[in-house]
């Protein structure tokens, strides 16, 4: 016989071979069946604490009780004590909380909030998924994510954004760091944009019938879209501190981007605004609309929606949300930033002026504006087409 030592461990054993350094295990498979298996060690203990690991998983085999739990810590303190480190299993919601949790303070606000929203609805759509292994969640996991986000009514971009520019992010540094094998979202395909052609920029006289509809702060907000090509959420949260009347300037970090926004202020936004009481510091200029949610069924995309029907104005639907609430319409408050941009280019403005007055371009870039560049700017942005006296 070539077993020339045999050590009994309870119902596994450990014994050497004539010939080999190494310890194997003797033990009892899921069905029963004698097995040996090398321990690849010549330590003796550690040994003996392999086989009674194989035994014990082996036998919650049998007794049906091997949970996905019971594998993941046996495993894991077999590679403790074969390397004296620990084997770092992530469930999908750990991992993602431990990845939220490191961009903390190192991502601007609204795409720390973008993050967070995304992170949140992928778990609730997971459910129960979202509590096993990182390595769980597939490719097909993914795509049925996407396709549900779609069906829904969001339009591709945003799909597409959530699937490349926010999940993909946590799950390609958890392959990075070895947590995964596989990224699956870089599997997923992204959908195809047909939604290029379908929104529509706002005409002067449009704008107009806004601005005579609109009560309170959206009259202002209105003014402000049209006339600075700034998003619904940065409009809404303008702070006073932003707005220079003695050097006609408006600057903004942006929440999309984190970008800093310099944007001369046009005559007629001038005028409104010096009309205001104007606040100290980060008081908003928009205190009625500060603070809250652009999306949702009374959020502030949902408000502009019915100033539009107020004022007359009909919007075709282009993606119905199929009783979610959530609908992409040929007009919309982002559409007064497509304005913008239109109109500066109908009046002769070059892209790369019309590209810097919307905010498209480097984090730093406006912080470092010579006085002749504003002044171009401001010939830029004088250029549009103005509203006309509108009520006040």
């Amino acid at each position: 016989m070539d077993v020339c030592t045999f050590v009994c461990s309870a119902m596994a054993s450990i014994f050497k071979k004539t010939g080999s350094p190494y310890w194997f295990a003797a033990y009892r498979d899921a069905h029963g069946i004698r097995r040996q298996k090398t321990t690849k060690t010549k330590n003796r203990g550690k040994a003996i604490d392999m086989a009674r690991a194989w035994e014990r998983l082996a036998e919650n085999g049998r007794n049906g009780t091997l949970t996905e739990a019971v594998a993941r810590s046996v495993v894991s303190q077999l590679v403790q004590q074969s390397t004296g480190s620990p084997m770092h299993f992530h469930s999908c919601r750990e991992w993602l909380d431990e990845w939220i949790a490191g961009k903390t303070g190192t991502t601007a606000a609204g795409t720390m909030a973008r993050y967070k929203q995304v992170i949140a609805d992928f778990m609730e759509f997971l459910d129960r998924k979202a509590d096993l292994t990182l390595a769980a969640i597939s490719p097909a996991d993914v795509r049925e994510y996407r396709d549900k986000l779609a069906k829904e009514g969001r339009a591709a971009s945003t799909v597409n954004l959530q699937i490349k520019k926010v999940l993909n992010v946590p799950f390609s540094a958890a392959q990075r760091f070895g947590y995964i094998p596989l990224n699956p979202c870089a599997a997923v395909e992204a959908l195809r944009n047909n939604d290029a052609g379908g929104r529509e920029t706002f005409a002067p006289e449009q704008v107009t019938k806004l601005l005579n509809a609109a009560e309170g702060d959206w009259r202002g907000a209105v003014l402000t879209g049209y006339l600075t090509g700034l998003r619904l959420g940065d409009v809404a949260n303008l702070q006073w501190h932003s707005v220079d009347l003695d050097t006609r300037l408006l600057q903004i970090k942006t929440g999309k981007t984190g970008a800093l926004v310099t944007t001369p202020i046009h005559p007629e936004l001038e005028k409104w605004l010096r009309s205001r009481t104007r606040g100290i510091g980060r008081a908003p200029v928009f205190p009625g609309l500060a603070g809250k949610h652009t999306g949702g069924a009374g959020g502030l995309s949902a408000q502009f929606a019915k100033l539009l029907k107020k004022a007359g104005i009909a919007r075709k639907i282009l993606r119905d949300g199929a009783g979610s609430g959530h609908q992409t319409s040929n007009l919309s408050f982002h559409c007064l930033r497509h304005s913008f941009v239109s109109g500066l280019a109908n009046a002769g403005v070059a892209a790369e002026l019309r590209q810097r007055l919307s905010g498209h371009s480097d984090d730093d870039t406006h912080a470092r504006y010579t006085h002749h560049e504003i002044e171009t700017l401001r010939e830029a942005v004088a250029k549009l087409p103005g509203l006309g006296s509108f009520a006040s």
